[in-house]
């Protein structure tokens, strides 16, 4: 069932508790977006809710106001679910900052870090719970009663989730939740099958909610398509890095070319940095709180973050390489143009792509405009990588033992003839 209600020209419109009013005008959120001026209204009544939208279109608000109120209200515990360490984070800040009139105790369980203490925090008996599915089932291999009180659930990038494999964890753990008094909200930007299907097996009629199509991007957007060879990439790289000075947010497809793009920036004299699954969660969350303040003006990144960054003000986004999925390519670009500002998107396509490009103007349903290539630099050779540290060496310590050395070689004939003499 689809909802059609009437667009309210503010949050007192929604049916919103008065505390949690005053803390959204100290948040400055003063006018709904269209998902959330849909959305609250349905979920506030504990109804459970399909909504089908864009990263970057305020969802966060749009489930989390209703979980609050409710919890509140009834008690017991929310959970919210999402694909990456990145999401969870910047969701558990958003929930902190709108409940902080209540108290609001939040656990998140992710990878990356130590369960010791995610456990402590669970042990506080946290009002909502954001994790990502496989550090959840960490967590319920260990104890399997955490989820007995979840009376709200929010399935969040749903999508993402099921294109990453976590279709089974996902049914996982909505079988260990109790079904009888559950309100279920699931956050989708496309609904493929398989998200159907699980809509229908794990929630209660649900309304649905959708307020653009799939591959609807922000009109605020500039695309441009430039067809260049591979070997002339890193050129045309440098090219816009000069030519524009704001924050740059690069997209390579592999983790490995995320490295090697971020090298080459570095060498050029372009601030930069990487994210992509190989980092330590430590190293992902300095590379986005360095791109946030500034300190950093590039960010090199996989599709890890297409759905994972919410920084404001990025000038420009490059993809360096074609996303492997046409719906990539509209999470990509919706890191720029955000909450009503102008943003520019660039795709690199090499000669041999250009059937990939017609794929993404299906889907975006538009003509993507092909650009000159501008006068570059001569091509561009990827500095080698340098020498990894011995850290068991730094500090003044003796070098390390070498594989033949005469002291081994005396040692090991030592222990040859003590085994004899045993």
């Amino acid at each position: 069932m689809t909802n059609t209600r009437k667009k309210p020209s503010g949050f007192a419109d929604l049916g919103i508790s008065p505390t949690i009013l005053k803390q959204l005008q100290k948040l400055n959120f003063n006018t709904p977006t269209p998902i959330q001026a849909q959305a609250i209204p349905i979920a506030i009544t504990g109804q459970d809710l399909m909504g089908i939208a864009q990263t970057g279109t305020g969802k966060t608000i749009a489930f989390g106001i209703p979980m609050i109120q409710s919890l509140y209200a009834n008690k017991g515990t929310g959970l919210v679910l999402l694909p990456t360490r990145e999401l969870a984070a910047q969701v558990d800040q958003s929930l902190k900052n709108l409940g902080s009139a209540f108290g609001l105790r939040t656990a998140i369980l992710i990878g990356g870090t130590p369960l010791p203490p995610q456990t402590r925090a669970l042990n506080a008996r946290p009002h909502v719970i954001i994790a990502t599915p496989g550090r959840l089932i960490d967590h319920l291999q260990r104890k399997r009663s955490i989820l007995n009180n979840v009376k709200v659930f929010v399935l969040d990038e749903a999508d993402r989730m099921l294109d990453m494999g976590f279709e089974p964890d996902i049914k996982r753990i909505l079988s260990t939740i109790p079904a009888g008094k559950r309100q279920t909200m699931l956050f989708s930007a496309t609904m493929p099958p398989k998200i159907t299907n699980l809509a229908r097996n794990y929630m209660r009629s649900p309304l649905r909610v959708e307020v653009a199509p799939a591959g609807t991007t922000a009109k605020d957007i500039t695309q441009e398509v430039f067809i260049v060879p591979r070997d002339k990439k890193l050129s045309l790289l440098d090219q816009l890095l000069s030519e524009y000075k704001e924050r740059v947010l690069v997209f390579s497809r592999t983790k490995h070319g995320a490295k090697k793009i971020t090298r080459v920036i570095n060498s050029l004299g372009h601030k930069a940095a990487e994210i992509h699954s190989n980092r330590s969660l430590t190293q992902r969350t300095k590379a986005l709180k360095d791109f946030k303040s500034g300190f950093t003006r590039v960010l090199v990144a996989t599709d890890i973050a297409s759905r994972g960054i919410d920084v404001k003000d990025i000038e420009l986004v490059i993809n360096y390489d074609l996303p492997d999925q046409a719906d990539d390519y509209v999470h990509r670009i919706g890191r720029t143009g955000r909450a009503g500002k102008k943003g520019k998107a660039v795709s690199f396509v090499a000669p041999d792509q250009k059937r990939d490009i017609i794929a993404i103007e299906r889907l975006v349903r538009i003509k993507l405009p092909i650009k000159p290539l501008p006068a570059m630099k001569a091509r561009i050779i990827v500095p080698k990588e340098a020498p990894k540290r011995n850290f068991a060496n730094q500090g003044g310590g003796r070098p390390p033992r070498q594989k033949n050395s005469n002291r081994t070689r005396r040692s090991q004939a030592f222990r040859r003839r003590r085994k004899k003499s045993i």
